[in-house]
């Protein structure tokens, strides 16, 4: 297979059939600590990557039951692959808070767990030597990141992600912080949530109050969903 894109967490490969997502056992963090919040590889954990595939696989079936459209076409799970839709993917993660939390107290002073009511859309682009900066949807037209309308359905289908992602999440005993997706549309400019659906991608609080982290929290996702 030809790689497309190595990521942090997983590498991007194409063959003449079909596009896939190689899961890595490696996880984002930072001094050994792990942070799903955070833009460097904190290290590496046994079996990650194949856990990983299976609880992607679990949520992408249950977005696309729930009638969200995403990129997955199947998993190989002894060869940790994914196969998905060969889509544009423009460099942007859209963001939902329901609690603050991470980088956004960081950034604007704020305290730790304050509720958004109604939850709270960021957009920024992907860019770890700019930190990540917010960006608006004149900035993603402008850069010819996104066409005109691109920018509210992808926002619409974030929240349509986090309404079926904070259901399942609390029915496991999880509530949800905070999570992020990519989106990527094909030919026609019809768009599909992208990339991943893990703890690699969100933030939860258990029912004692603590918040684990991506692979504490793996481990309990997959003791619910077998």
């Amino acid at each position: 297979m030809k790689t497309l894109y190595q990521g942090k967490t997983k590498t991007v490969l194409e063959d003449k059939d079909a596009v896939y997502l190689l899961f890595k056992d490696d996880a984002t963090g930072e001094n050994g600590v792990f942070d799903p919040g955070s833009n460097t590889v904190g290290g590496s954990v046994e079996g990650k990557g194949k856990k990983g595939l299976r609880i992607s696989q679990y949520f992408f079936e249950l977005m696309e039951r729930a009638g969200v459209p995403t990129h997955y076409l199947g998993a190989e799970p002894d060869e940790k692959l994914m196969r998905v839709r060969k889509l544009t993917v423009p460099p942007l993660e859209f963001v939902l808070r329901y609690f603050t939390a991470g980088s956004m107290c960081r950034r604007f002073a704020l305290k730790e767990g304050v509720p958004f009511d109604p939850p709270y859309a960021e957009v920024t682009l992907k860019a770890d030597e700019q930190g990540d900066p917010l960006i608006s949807e004149r900035l993603c037209i402008m850069k010819g990141m996104l066409k005109e309308s691109q920018y509210d359905e992808a926002l619409a289908i974030l929240h349509k992600v986090g309404e079926v992602l904070k259901t399942e999440l609390a029915q496991m005993g999880l509530t949800l912080i905070d999570f992020k997706i990519e989106i990527g549309y094909d030919e026609n400019g019809k768009m599909y949530v992208v990339d991943e659906i893990t703890p690699d991608i969100w933030r939860v609080r258990d029912g004692e109050g603590n918040i684990p982290n991506q692979i504490d929290c793996g481990k309990l996702i997959l003791e619910k969903i077998g």
